[in-house]
């Protein structure tokens, strides 16, 4: 039985239109206009236990809500999930104990004091053992190499300090699913990656299930096998990441480093997109159906010292994958908009 599991799952919010001008602020006051903003489309997904998935989505996709519904903090408006056979929203104890969410934008830990006494804190709301609690606290301190700030105010650390401790803080009752939403935004690399390699490490350690949403597709590369991709709040994909290339990259990279004094050629772009040109390499965006008759027909016509054929860039096929998407999104809402009326012309006569 799935650890995760999420049924035809939706939310919904009413956002009030308030219009410019004093008088339409006015009216506003007594007859106020909303529309409907679909923030999940009926979504359905599941997650085995032990797996650590990442969901991705452009801003407003609805991977910080679903994140939100499955911790049980705003109730969907319809479908169903379970999460450890338990339903988020209602909000059980026995549920709280067994999960943990880490949000990027937002602290869980008091401002102006050290951070050692929101982990006593924690350790009380949990009723963490002591022995239990001081383990763990050692465990993690140590994992992060955190143990000379403990004392330090919160509002003193650096950005990914703080990170380090907001994590040490989820871990403390050792939840068995943590869901993380932009644990590593505003890091720096340094920072990014030390966060990569302990969640990785405790990952592997503890076997807990963790949902990660990220817009650093190195955290994904560097983490999740396996990658739940959401737009306008629909599943578009769930595979592996060698998979989105295979699906929704049309195109080959291929770089050339031209041999002896030979100069650039100046018709480059008969044979592709040319992505940089600079003496004595240039570097080529190519169909990926046309790679064996371009570099046949280039090696034909040049001395080439060094060639190699690459995937473009993880950022690259996800951005190519959201415009493909949101250009079928805006081709059904303008073919049903057409159906629409169509279906008014036909009932007026």
């Amino acid at each position: 039985m799935p650890l995760i599991e999420i049924q035809n799952l939706a939310k919904s919010y009413l956002v009030y239109q308030k219009q410019e001008g004093v008088m339409a602020s006015l009216r506003g006051l007594f007859h106020r206009e909303y529309r409907s903003v679909e923030a999940v489309k009926g979504i359905d997904l599941t997650v085995e236990r032990s797996e650590f998935v990442a969901f991705l989505g452009p801003n407003g996709a609805g991977k910080t809500t679903t994140l939100k519904l499955l911790s049980g903090v705003i109730t969907p408006t319809s479908g169903t999930a379970t999460v450890m056979g338990f339903v988020p929203w209602k909000r059980e104890n026995a549920y709280r104990r067994r999960f943990a969410l880490v949000m990027g934008q937002k602290n869980q830990l008091w401002w102006d004091l050290p951070a050692q006494e929101s982990f006593r804190l924690h350790q009380q709301i949990y009723r963490i053992e002591p022995d239990a609690y001081r383990c763990t606290l050692d465990e993690l301190v140590d994992l992060l190499g955190v143990s000379r700030l403990l004392a330090q105010p919160v509002r003193e650390l650096s950005l990914g300090e703080r990170m380090k401790m907001e994590l040490i803080a989820a871990l403390l009752h050792s939840p068995e699913v943590l869901f993380l939403d932009e644990p590593t935004i505003g890091l720096d690399v340094v920072a990014q990656h030390n966060i990569q390699l302990f969640l990785r490490h405790y990952q592997e350690e503890r076997k807990i299930t963790i949902l990660l949403t990220s817009h650093y597709m190195k955290d994904v590369a560097a983490l999740c096998r396996r990658v739940v991709i959401i737009a306008q709040g629909q599943i578009m994909y769930d595979g592996s990441l060698a998979g989105i290339v295979d699906r929704f990259s049309g195109h080959k990279v291929i770089s050339l480093q031209f041999g002896g004094d030979e100069e650039l050629p100046d018709n480059l772009e008969r044979y592709g997109e040319v992505l940089e040109r600079r003496a004595p390499k240039a570097k080529l965006r190519i169909d990926r159906t046309q790679v064996t008759q371009v570099l046949a027909s280039i090696l034909a016509s040049h001395a080439i010292e060094d060639v190699s054929v690459e995937d473009p860039p993880l950022e690259d096929v996800i951005a190519e994958m959201f415009s493909q998407v949101d250009d079928r999104l805006r081709q059904n809402g303008r073919d049903t908009e057409a159906q629409i009326a169509a279906a008014a012309n036909a009932n007026s006569r």
